[in-house]
């Protein structure tokens, strides 16, 4: 039920054509749309809870069981919309005692009703089904159940499905902008297995020779981010202290002979929960609890339960961060997104820089408040590698697309915003902002347009331009500049070239360490003056701002 904010201001007709005509040759099936559209089969009603209830055979790689969905009716309705993989079979739709009649379509189940349901009420459904689920091949890059074994030839299965969507394995609501406001997950395994989910374990109960696992989550949760993990898993825990001196219990889900390593290798945890509580505040579901389960796939920001499989090692398996670093990756990026992505995170899968680039940003707040700025810079600067600038970073609206060419809604994303912070040019108004920015949107969904307005509203400045540029186009901007020489000084002349003629961005230059704050536009040239320089000593400050230089002679 979770719902997002939506500021509503001008912007750019250019840019959103721009954004439009660069879409306009991707094909997108009628299939992408019916998921990732917003039509009134779907509008009409809004998810207040989820109860799911399975039972597993890793053996036949089968599921069973149903789904409970409590919602409110917004509209006026005898027909909405769910959805659920077409491999995987309904029995039976019931609605109360009442069997509902129902039409599939690709992956969608649209469910008719004998009478009208009407706004204001509130009501639940029951979806009975089974079937074998999507498997992932690459996991967690694709999506799908990961069937395998510990190291021990023990079952070890979980589940990883952001790209393709929950209804992979159980029939919702797939649409990121309806989040329910709690979910019960009630998984039944194989004996001397143990289910790990999300939220915190409510009851253990034999049922045959298998075992049910019950968890509660409390608080609003992307579908994407329902997950369960089974394996012969021991538990330690830890306490977290936040500032307040509020406590919360940390736990830790191993496969048992990692017990020893783990609890050494864990011990950084707490850190990266303290740096990001310092930016931004508390760890955001904190009744719910934060845990680390070790999986068999490298990793995923299942909320209250992240999926663990960097091996112990340093960085991204051993790799991605400086040599003198020692931290892991993937503690670090998932830890993050329970912050952007979990706590806060986008309505549209467009919008996916706001998980994604925020929380890339964040892993060099942890190293800037574990090192220093300048290692935070030399960290940002190694990941200018993975630049591409092929696509806008914001995706076509209203369809299924995670068909990105690259990684920029990670990367240049991060960028945008260490761009920004310098655009800003005062890092202490900046951390204020960045902080009054989680706070006042955390536990919601927001959009691009709605960030852009918090900063012209914050700093009382126009970042439309800026944003439209960064996010809506391929291409960053390029300084352009002159230079005249004398004996002892140089007169630059300089402007933007950007897509959005209204850029305007400052920007620093100069001597290096010494550098003058500009604000070049796209429709002049201005000029400066700097006293005893010489042309080869003049710089752009590209170690704080994702730009181009082009000298003009």
């Amino acid at each position: 039920m979770r719902h997002f904010t939506l500021v509503l201001f001008v912007l750019s007709t250019i840019a959103l054509s721009a954004q439009s005509d660069f879409y306009k040759n991707y094909h997108f099936t009628h299939a992408d749309t019916l998921r990732g559209s917003l039509r009134p089969q779907r509008t009409c009603f809004d998810v207040l809870h989820y109860g799911l209830y399975l039972r597993i055979d890793p053996k036949k790689k089968h599921i069973s069981g149903h789904v409970d969905i409590k919602y409110a009716v917004e509209e006026d309705f005898t027909t909405l919309q769910l959805d659920l993989f077409q491999n995987m079979k309904i029995q039976r739709i019931l609605f109360g005692q009442k069997e509902l009649k129902y039409d599939r379509e690709a992956n969608a189940v649209f469910v008719h009703f004998s009478e009208k349901q009407l706004k204001g009420n509130i009501d639940s459904l029951s979806v009975y089904y089974s079937g074998q689920p999507q498997e992932a091949h690459n996991p967690p890059w694709d999506g799908g159940f990961v069937w395998t074994e510990d190291k021990k030839g023990r079952s070890w299965f979980a589940v990883a499905c952001e790209g393709d969507g929950a209804s992979l394995w159980w029939p919702n609501k797939d649409h990121l902008s309806d989040e329910p406001d709690s979910m019960t997950i009630s998984i039944a395994v194989p004996e001397k297995l143990t289910a790990i989910c999300n939220g915190n374990l409510r009851a253990v109960t034999e049922d045959g020779n298998y075992v049910r696992y019950e968890w509660a989550v409390t608080y609003p949760i992307d579908n994407y981010n329902v997950t369960f993990n089974v394996g012969h898993y021991t538990q330690f825990s830890e306490t977290y202290h936040s500032f307040d001196k509020d406590s919360m219990r940390m736990d830790f889900y191993v496969i048992d002979y990692n017990e020893d390593k783990a609890k050494k290798h864990f011990q950084q945890t707490e850190e990266v929960l303290r740096s990001y509580e310092y930016y931004m505040g508390k760890y955001p579901f904190w009744n719910d609890g934060f845990a680390l389960v070790e999986t068999p796939y490298l990793g995923m920001e299942h909320q209250g339960a992240i999926a663990y499989g960097n091996r112990y090692m340093r960085g991204y398996l051993g790799g991605m961060i400086p040599l003198d670093m020692d931290w892991d990756y993937i503690i670090v990026h998932e830890t993050g997104h329970e912050y952007y992505g979990n706590s806060i995170g986008c309505s549209d899968l467009s919008e996916m820089w706001i998980q994604e680039s925020f929380t890339t940003y964040l892993e060099s707040l942890y190293v800037e408040y574990t090192m220093s700025k300048a290692d935070a810079i030399r960290y940002l600067a190694g990941q200018k590698f993975y630049i591409l600038n092929k696509e806008p970073i914001i995706g076509p609206k209203g369809v299924n697309f995670e068909d990105w060419s690259g990684s920029d809604h990670y990367f240049k994303g991060a960028w945008v915003l260490h761009t920004l912070r310098n655009a800003i040019g005062d890092d202490k108004e900046w951390f204020r902002l960045f902080h009054l920015l989680y706070q006042e949107n955390k536990l919601s969904q927001i959009t691009s347009d709605d960030i852009t307005a918090f900063f012209n509203k914050n700093t009382k400045q126009e970042w439309n331009a800026f944003f439209d540029q960064y996010l809506r186009y391929p291409a960053i901007p390029i300084f352009q500049y002159q230079i005249e020489e004398n004996d002892t000084d140089i007169l630059v002349r300089y402007r933007w070239k950007a897509d959005v003629s209204a850029f305007n961005m400052p920007v620093l230059i100069g001597k290096a360490n010494h550098y003058q704050r500009v604000t070049p536009s796209t429709s002049e040239w201005q000029e400066i003056i700097f006293l005893d320089t010489n042309s080869a000593d003049f710089q752009v400050a590209t170690e704080l701002f994702l730009v181009k230089t082009e000298r003009i002679l």
